[in-house]
C-alpha cells in the first residue's frame, strides 16, 4: 500500500514511472474551497478510478475565471465543499469502461458544458445547452452518476460544472471532455475551455458581426478582449473598448480595438456617448462584465432598429433585468449565450486546430503564471484587475 502511494505522490509531482495508475485511487494537490468568502486551502484529495463513461485526467494547466470568483462570493450559489475551475487542459490518465472518444495519453481540454449529442437541445442546431449540464440554476456538484470522485478529511467534496480543474487530477464524464491536437500547447489552449470561446464565439457566432460594422464591447477582462478578436476576425470596421480601467486599453488596441472609452469622463451616460460616436448607435454590442446597468447600457448603445446586443458576462444570482419592451419592438435584438454558442465537443478541437494555424492569438491573454499553491495570489490579481487572465500550471 506504501508502494503505491509513493507512486502516486511521484506521479503528481510530475515524476515519470512505468507503473499504472489505473483503477487506483490517487492521492495529489486540489485548492479546496470549503465555505463562501474564504480562501482557497491546499489539501491532499482522493480522486477515485473513473467509473463507467468517466475519464480521469492529470491537469497540466488552468485558468482563473471570474466565474469561479462568483462561487467564492457567493453570487454563484454551489454546494460545499467544492472544488473550483473549469477553464483547464490535461492528459489522459485513465477510462472507464464504454469511454471510445479519448485513451490514456491524449491531449484534452475539459468541457463545462457537455454535449451528450443525444438530447434535443444537443440535436437543435442553435441550441449547445445540453439537457445534461450541470448549471448555475441548479448546481448539484455531482457527476452524471449523482456522486462524486473527490474525498478530503473524510468528507466527500463536490464537483463544479461537471470539471473541477484546480485539482492535479480530476475526473470528468465523457460528454464533458474533447481531445484536442497532440502537438498543442496546453498552457495557451486551456483558455478556449472557457474564456476565449465565450468572448470570441459570441462576437462570430451569437451575434454573428459583419464585414464593415460598428461593435461596442463592455469589459477588458480577457472575454472582453477575446470578443474584440472576435469581432475584428470578422471584419467590423470599428470596435469601441468600454472599460473604467484605462491601464486596459493599451492591451484593447493590440487585440484590435480602434477605440478606448472610459464612462467616467463623461458627464453624460455612456449610451449617449457611444450612439453620438456612430451616428445614432452601434451595430453589435457586447457586456462582458455581468453587471445589470452595463447591460441596460449594452442594449440603449445599439441603433433602436438593428442593433444586436449580447449578454456574455454572468448576471448577479436572482437579479433581474427591466426591460422597456420599446426598446425591443422598434427591432433591436437582446440575446445571450454561453460559451460563445460553441457546441463543445464538436467545435473546441476545431478551435484547437485553428490556434495551430496561427488564426487567432492566445498570447495577449495570459498575464501571470503561477503554481497551483499560489491559487489564491492569482485571485488576488483578478479581483484587482491586475490580470487579464492568470494561469495555474501544475
Amino acid at each position: 500500500m506504501r508502494e503505491a502511494q509513493g507512486f502516486i505522490t511521484l506521479v503528481c509531482r510530475g515524476d515519470r514511472s512505468t507503473m499504472s495508475t489505473a483503477g487506483k485511487v490517487i492521492k495529489c494537490k486540489a485548492a479546496v474551497l470549503w465555505e463562501t468568502n474564504k480562501p482557497f486551502s491546499i489539501e491532499e484529495v482522493e480522486v477515485a478510478p473513473p467509473r463507467a463513461h468517466e475519464v480521469r485526467i492529470k491537469m497540466v494547466a488552468t485558468g482563473i475565471c471570474r466565474s469561479d470568483d462568483h462561487v467564492v462570493s457567493g453570487h454563484i450559489v454551489s454546494p460545499f465543499p467544492v472544488i473550483l475551475g473549469h477553464e483547464a487542459a490535461g492528459i489522459v490518465e485513465s477510462i472507464g469502461e464504454g469511454v471510445t472518444s479519448v485513451k490514456p495519453g491524449d491531449k484534452v481540454i475539459p468541457l463545462f458544458i457537455a454535449q451528450c449529442g443525444k438530447c434535443r437541445r444537443c440535436k437543435h442546431q442553435e441550441s449547445n445547452i445540453c439537457m445534461k449540464n450541470d448549471l448555475p440554476s441548479k448546481y448539484q456538484g455531482k457527476l452524471q452518476d449523482g456522486t462524486t470522485r473527490f474525498t478530503c478529511r473524510g468528507k466527500s467534496i463536490h464537483h463544479f460544472m461537471g470539471t473541477s480543474t484546480f485539482s492535479q487530477y480530476t475526473v470528468v464524464d465523457e460528454i464533458s471532455v474533447a481531445k484536442i491536437d497532440a502537438a498543442s500547447p496546453l498552457e495557451k489552449v486551456c483558455l478556449i475551455g472557457c474564456g476565449f470561446s465565450t468572448g470570441y464565439g459570441s462576437a462570430v457566432k451569437v451575434a454573428k458581426v459583419t464585414q464593415g460594422s460598428t461593435c461596442a464591447v463592455f469589459g477588458l477582462g480577457g472575454v472582453g478582449l477575446s470578443v474584440i478578436i472576435g469581432c475584428k476576425a470578422a471584419g467590423a470596421a470599428r470596435i469601441i473598448a468600454v472599460d473604467i480601467n484605462k491601464d486596459k486599453f493599451a492591451k484593447a488596441r493590440e487585440v484590435g480595438a480602434t477605440e478606448c472609452v472610459n464612462p467616467q469622463d463623461y458627464d453624460k451616460p455612456i449610451e449617449e456617448v457611444l450612439q453620438e460616436m456612430s451616428n445614432g448607435g452601434v451595430d453589435f454590442s457586447f457586456e462582458v462584465i455581468g453587471r445589470l446597468d452595463t447591460m441596460a447600457s449594452a442594449l440603449l448603445c445599439c441603433d433602436k432598429s438593428f442593433g444586436v446586443s449580447v449578454i456574455v458576462g454572468v448576471p448577479p444570482d436572482s437579479q433581474i433585468l427591466p426591460v422597456d419592451p420599446m426598446l425591443l419592438l422598434t427591432g433591436r435584438t437582446l440575446k445571450g449565450a454561453i460559451f460563445g454558442g460553441f457546441k463543445s465537443k464538436d467545435s473546441v478541437p476545431k478551435l484547437v486546430t485553428d490556434f495551430m494555424a496561427k488564426k487567432f492569438p492566445l498570447d495577449p491573454l495570459i498575464t501571470n503564471v503561477l503554481p497551483l499553491e499560489k491559487i489564491n495570489e492569482g485571485f488576488d490579481l483578478l479581483r484587482s484587475g491586475k490580470s487579464i487572465r492568470t494561469i495555474l500550471s501544475f
